[in-house]
């Protein structure tokens, strides 16, 4: 979970440059701009969401994943 919390920002363009190789790799649509659209689509809706919560020690980073049942806070 740690590494989790520390890395959460590189699964969004790691995701989008996956699914657009796979697009590509199996033809599945011709249009380049169709295929970006398609996996930026895909890439945000499958990519952790990050919330800043005002707590009384401070502010807290809340990121919910879609894979995740319960929230991860971090503190920053």
């Amino acid at each position: 979970m740690k590494l989790f919390k520390n890395i959460y920002f590189l699964i969004y363009p790691v995701l989008f440059t996956v699914l657009f190789l796979v697009i590509e790799r199996f033809e599945i649509v011709q249009n380049i701009g169709i295929q970006v659209l398609i996996s930026s689509v895909i890439a945000y809706v499958l990519s952790p969401k990050v919330k800043i919560v005002e707590k009384q020690n401070g502010s807290e980073e809340q990121i919910k994943w879609l894979f995740f049942k319960k929230v991860i806070n971090k503190t920053m």
